[in-house]
């Protein structure tokens, strides 16, 4: 038994990404010509929303900055509010293969068990592509540790932001998704909320432009902060979220 989806949409989340938006919004047109493109504009200081206006994209422009997860968490409530039945996180960095979409989309239609699929750097070890640099992937060991206990299944990457979601984890995300840095507390969320997922090998370039949040000495920081933040998500008591309920929408955006 499969499924087929029939309004798909890439939410690329970019704050101060001039030089490669245009780039990550044409190579989305190209191969995967079906989905829409918003591109949610995270409060930048140069012309992130026009590069990406020009490449053919829609842009939402947060008045300031709410940081990744704040980004992300508009691009899902556009997508709810939308009538959106699939979207795909895809990096403003130029990180994330476009070509690889078609792939996450397929598991997703031939295994309808499932809500969400992430694309993996570590799930073949003989797969080309960028894995980090050694600090960070020393980190991912961690947390794949302790997520992979947490929620009983293998967890490789938890920290890839390159993942597609059915209706369900829309709705989910839409009402409530961590900020900060989410990722590792979006596996735990959906977790929580009983909702099926898998990881899928994908290949993964080094960022084309752009800084990571989490460059030097924060990335010590970012590691007691994240495994602090995944200690409270376990215990964190969340509301259910039922098929169809609207999520409120905290903050006002300009399209």
């Amino acid at each position: 038994m499969s499924r087929r989806f029939h309004k798909p949409l890439a939410i690329v989340p970019a704050y101060n990404e001039e030089p490669c938006v245009g780039g990550v919004v044409t190579e989305l047109h190209h191969h995967c010509p079906d989905f829409d493109v918003i591109v949610i504009d995270d409060g930048s200081t140069d012309a992130t929303a026009d590069a990406a206006r020009a490449a053919g994209a829609a842009v939402v422009r947060n008045p300031f900055n709410l940081g990744i997860g704040g980004a992300v968490q508009c691009g899902y409530q556009f997508a709810l509010e939308h009538g959106y039945d699939l979207a795909v996180q895809v990096d403003g960095d130029g990180q994330h293969d476009a070509r690889e979409i078609q792939v996450l989309r397929s598991h997703l239609e031939r295994h309808p068990e499932l809500h969400m699929v992430t694309g993996s750097r570590f799930l073949e070890r003989a797969r080309d592509g960028y894995r980090s640099s050694t600090p960070r992937r020393i980190g991912i060991r961690i947390f794949s540790a302790l997520l992979s206990a947490v929620t009983r299944q293998p967890i490789t990457d938890p920290t890839s932001g390159f993942r597609m979601t059915t209706r369900r984890g829309i709705e989910l995300f839409a009402r409530d998704y961590p900020h900060d840095y989410p990722e590792v507390e979006a596996v735990v969320m959906l977790h929580h909320h009983r909702l099926r997922s898998a990881e899928l090998p994908v290949r993964m370039r080094e960022r084309a432009g752009g800084r990571s949040s989490i460059a030097g000495h924060w990335s010590g920081f970012y590691m007691l902060k994240v495994l602090l933040a995944v200690g409270v998500a376990i215990f964190r008591a969340r509301p259910a979220v039922e098929p169809g309920e609207q999520a409120p929408v905290t903050a006002e955006h300009a399209i």
